[in-house]
């Protein structure tokens, strides 16, 4: 069996185009902070203090409170810094050319999305009832998923309340949660298994 390993980083390469060395060494410790939550996540800790994400980013407790209001606006930052990372991947063109080709695409699609903000993904899950910002991202989320499986499925299937909705929860991060953390799946053995699903369910359908 395969556990859940620390996910590959999602952030794109750091840069700061400014030369002034100040402005870099601000940028450098904004980025530590949010990536040190991002850690602290991927770690199993789902609620991490200030200081913790301090002592993480190797950073003071007043240097976090310089960039940062709160911790909810590190959350801010964090869920918007990787929403920006993994859009082109959500957007990305599909080389399939029917539908039924492009949704079993769909899921290893969303197997590298997932695997990369897996910690960030159960935070939400966890946290979303008392916290604004998670609340908010992870609706965001269920739309802009929603929206992406809606773009590559024919009419006739997304006019099926019942068929869409279980075409949805068969690719949704739940889904993938339950085979990868509960089930301690690999990753390949997980996508597999959302494939099978997924052809079950579109087995009566057009081929067009």
């Amino acid at each position: 069996m395969s556990v859940i390993t620390k996910p590959e980083s999602p952030w794109p390469k750091f840069e700061i185009l400014s030369q002034d060395g100040r402005r870099q060494r601000s940028g450098r410790s904004r980025r530590r902070i949010i990536e040190a939550l991002f850690d602290l996540l991927s770690q199993g800790n789902m609620s991490p203090t200030a200081a913790a994400v301090a002592e993480r980013a190797n950073v003071g407790l007043r240097t976090v409170f310089r960039h940062f209001e709160d911790m909810e606006s590190i959350y801010l930052e964090m869920t918007e810094e990787l929403e920006t990372a993994i859009m082109p991947k959500i957007l990305a063109p599909y080389e399939a050319h029917t539908w039924r080709d492009r949704i079993l695409e769909a899921a290893d699609k969303r197997a590298e999305i997932y695997e990369s903000v897996f910690p960030m993904k159960v935070c939400m899950s966890l946290r979303s009832v008392d916290s604004d910002v998670l609340r908010k991202q992870y609706d965001r989320d269920v739309e802009t998923h929603r929206a992406a499986l809606k773009a590559i499925l024919p009419e006739e299937v997304t006019a099926d309340p019942k068929m869409f909705a279980a075409l949805e929860v068969t690719l949704s991060f739940a889904t993938w949660r339950r085979l990868r953390q509960d089930q301690k799946m690999s990753r390949e053995a997980a996508t597999e298994t959302v494939k099978l699903m997924l052809q079950g369910l579109i087995a009566g359908t057009s081929p067009s």
